[in-house]
């Protein structure tokens, strides 16, 4: 006559092996308590581990889609997009007379008291003027739609600050991208032909080498970004008025840059004409600078003038938190995200 034993050390009669009426987690329980020298099978190890795994993919999956469908993040993506296409819809008209600037002067026309608009693609455009156009669209972009970025390279330096999620910084400059390709077509169609053929595309000044164009345009971002994140913090004196000192640092940077670059500082304000005119020639200097200089402003502000971790391992545990939370982070000290 056989004999079996359940979990519990009870002898049955007439039944062989071991009892297992119990579910594969409360099994290896029992064995686990009552210490026998067991061997996990095999079977039970891929369904309870795929269980868990499948649970916890689709929680995650159902808060990341909660947070994106969520109305805040909605507005800032519309606001993002809308701010983005005003901003670079005025400064793109005003860079596309830039390379005319320097084939005629104004005195070829002294005598004429209404200027045609051929004469007028000669005379009219000069540093200052695309520099006050980027400018001063970038601080109105700001106060009439509060909270926006409108340059990747701004969001950026936020995730890297950790206060913007990595995914939903993907999506801002996703964004920011989609806007730009949709103000270069809008300027197709209202921009003359004459205009249309370049749209304000940025290109390295003849004579100037890659090395030194990569070094402009970090130059260029660097002072931007170091100014929004020292103007928008909330202890700053300049806080109340970000927007015009942001204004001030685009056009700082216009002035500094354009003779040599065109000035990016924006990869989407370079990669909107690239695209549509298909020219991607040095493009990549207009991502590596400015995200580059953006990163060395970041580093500068959050770790050395204003340190928000006691020291850079923090900020790489705190930083490894934030990529398997995969949520957004809300800061300890939050401060506004009015950039440009």
């Amino acid at each position: 006559m056989t004999h079996s034993f359940t979990l519990t050390g009870e002898r049955q009669p007439g039944r062989q092996g071991v009892k297992m009426d119990t579910s594969s987690e409360e099994y290896m329980r029992a064995f686990s308590i009552k210490g026998l020298n067991q061997v996990r099978p095999s079977s039970l190890v891929p369904q309870a581990v795929l269980r868990k795994d499948q649970a916890s993919k689709q929680k995650k999956a159902g808060l990341i889609l909660t947070d994106i469908l969520s109305g805040l993040f909605l507005r800032d993506v519309f606001c993002e997009f809308l701010g983005t296409i005003f901003f670079l819809f005025i400064s793109l008209s005003s860079a596309m007379l830039w390379p005319h600037a320097g084939s005629l002067s104004v005195v070829s026309i002294p005598d004429e008291p209404l200027p045609t608009l051929d004469s007028s693609l000669v005379s009219t455009p000069d540093p200052l003027h695309v520099s006050l156009a980027f400018g001063v669209s970038v601080a109105l972009a700001c106060v009439c739609l509060g909270e926006v970025h409108l340059n990747p390279v701004i969001t950026l330096a936020l995730v890297a600050g950790l206060k913007v999620s990595p995914w939903r910084g993907v999506l801002l400059v996703g964004v920011q991208l989609l806007a730009a390709l949709s103000a270069c077509a809008l300027l197709l169609v209202v921009a003359p032909t004459t205009l249309s053929s370049n749209l304000g595309i940025n290109e390295v000044a003849p004579g100037v080498y890659l090395y030194q164009a990569l070094l402009v345009e970090m130059a260029a971002t660097f002072q931007l970004v170091l100014c929004v994140q020292a103007a928008t913090h909330p202890k700053s004196a300049f806080s109340s008025n970000a927007p015009a000192v942001i204004g001030l640092s685009v056009t700082l940077g216009h002035l500094m840059a354009i003779g040599f670059t065109g000035c990016g500082m924006n990869p989407a304000r370079s990669f909107g004409p690239a695209v549509l005119t298909m020219n991607f020639h040095n493009h990549w200097v207009y991502w590596v600078g400015p995200c580059s200089g953006s990163l060395l402003a970041w580093f500068l502000h959050d770790l050395l003038l204003r340190p928000r971790w006691s020291c850079f391992g923090d900020w790489v545990t705190e930083c490894k938190e934030t990529l398997l939370k995969d949520l957004s982070i809300k800061p300890s000290d939050p401060e506004p995200n009015m950039e440009a």
